[in-house]
């Protein structure tokens, strides 16, 4: 007679999970730590794209003997009680979307956050999923914007992690949502709110991370995603082409980076007799250190030393409920069939 092998689990109905992952932060505002974090983000091939060995002596002889007591200082000026604020405003959105889809559904499904460098890291995260009995998975990386810069970096940590999984699950990726109307509905929302609480400014500036101009004339759609989201915008809050503009931050390195550059715009518009400036930044689904230092902090003084008298730096969306919601409708879409 032939023996039976029962070798349990269920097979019937695989379990669906949702991974939401954003870039990470230093575990302290200390230089050791900040040195720890940069040195995984900065050895990131898809993030620095030059040949290895010269920017491995540029990386370990430059860059991390200095540069990481400076942005120590810089991340210093930000942390909060709870710690980082990209890392405790992206639990709080996590959050937000899972109760947000619990009410949809009517049950709970798993959601979980990963971080591309730091923790809970993007393998972690997976490994959860996967512990939850999630055979399903859908990765939303927190970048309205595509660039492999973010998104594609994501997508290389997930597919390493799976790399070693006996069982690989089914996979659907997002690989962006520049566009997308609740998400621009969102940020035209908390737009308005402000300008009711504190009137309209005399310039709306839209300032997205910057990329090396090298990338995206090699294929990647970053820059013409970020203008098509401030375009939607501008649409949606019925902005006149003089009354916004676009630029671009957080310039690293020598090589040009795309243009007009945020610092430069916010001198210009100083000089220039803007007396009032909104600032909002659409490609940073969360605070961080971009956007409470760079643009909040940084960005006012480089204004105000020009002329500028108000500026007024508009919050990311952060855990808004309206953008829990848009962010679990694109879940719920790219989960159709599954659940």
């Amino acid at each position: 007679m032939a023996r039976r092998h029962d070798l349990g689990g269920d097979v019937k109905d695989p379990a669906a999970g949702l991974l939401l992952a954003n870039l990470g932060s230093p575990a302290a505002p200390t230089p050791a730590a900040v040195r720890t974090y940069l040195r995984r983000f900065l050895s990131d091939p898809r993030v620095v794209e030059v040949p290895r060995l010269p920017w491995w002596l540029i990386l370990n002889l430059f860059v991390l003997p200095f540069r990481p007591r400076r942005s120590a200082a810089l991340y210093r000026s930000i942390w909060n009680a709870e710690g980082s604020p990209l890392l405790t405003l992206s639990a709080r959105l996590t959050e937000t979307v899972r109760s947000e889809l619990a009410r949809r559904l009517g049950a709970r499904i798993p959601v979980v956050l990963g971080m591309r460098y730091g923790k809970p890291s993007i393998a972690s995260a997976l490994r959860s999923l996967r512990a939850s009995g999630c055979r399903r998975l859908l990765v939303l990386p927190l970048y309205p914007q595509y660039s492999a810069t973010t998104v594609g970096s994501t997508f290389d940590a997930v597919v390493e992690e799976l790399a070693s999984w006996r069982w690989v699950p089914e996979l659907r990726t997002v690989h962006g949502y520049a566009t997308d109307p609740l998400y621009i509905a969102a940020l035209a929302a908390s737009v308005r709110e402000a300008w009711e609480r504190g009137g309209p400014p005399r310039r709306l500036l839209l300032s997205f991370h910057g990329l090396p101009v090298r990338y995206a004339e090699q294929g990647d759609p970053y820059a013409l995603q970020c203008v098509a989201t401030a375009r939607a915008l501008a649409d949606e809050l019925d902005l006149d082409g003089d009354a916004w503009s676009l630029a671009y931050q957080s310039r690293f390195g020598r090589e040009p980076w795309l243009e007009p550059a945020t610092s430069d715009q916010l001198e210009e518009l100083g000089r220039t007799g803007i007396e009032s400036l909104d600032v909002l930044c659409p490609g940073f689904a969360v605070d961080c250190l971009e956007t409470l230092e760079e643009i909040a902090i940084r960005g006012r003084e480089a204004f105000e030393s020009e002329g500028g008298r108000r500026f007024r730096y508009l919050p990311a969306l952060n855990d808004r409920p309206d953008h829990g919601r848009a962010l679990a409708e694109l879940a719920l879409t790219n989960l159709a069939g599954w659940i």
